[in-house]
């Protein structure tokens, strides 16, 4: 998590920085075998040095951004769970709980379905 202190203490709003964290550490701790980067000053989770999952915040929202293919996949399921999207990311609003298991499904269908890509971003 030490990849991602600089991040974190740049968010000013207590609780957004709380829940950023532990969003974070629990993908850390979930998916052990991902490495944590920052890049695009974001922080994102890669394997094999390919995309997996990326983070972000705003005023209203934490993103959750699992690239196009992702979202397209879960499109229902993300919008079960409250929440709203964009072709690229996932808004998880302040007051809204966070999905872990929905999350968990994104990363590992993200896993999976990026096995054999030699690139960051899917081509």
């Amino acid at each position: 998590m030490e990849v991602f202190a600089e991040y974190l203490a740049k968010i000013d709003h207590p609780q957004h920085r709380d829940r950023t964290e532990g969003a974070l550490a629990w993908v850390t701790k979930k998916f052990p075998s991902l490495m944590p980067k920052m890049a695009w000053n974001q922080p994102m989770f890669t394997d094999h040095g390919t995309y997996i999952i990326g983070f972000s915040v705003s005023k209203q929202h934490l993103a959750v951004a699992p690239e196009s293919v992702g979202i397209s996949h879960f499109s229902d399921e993300i919008v079960r769970a409250g929440y709203d999207h964009t072709k690229q990311l996932v808004r998880i609003k302040w007051d809204s709980p966070v999905d872990f298991t929905l999350l968990e499904k994104m990363i590992e269908f993200n896993i999976l379905d990026k096995a054999d890509c030699s690139t960051f971003w899917r081509q």
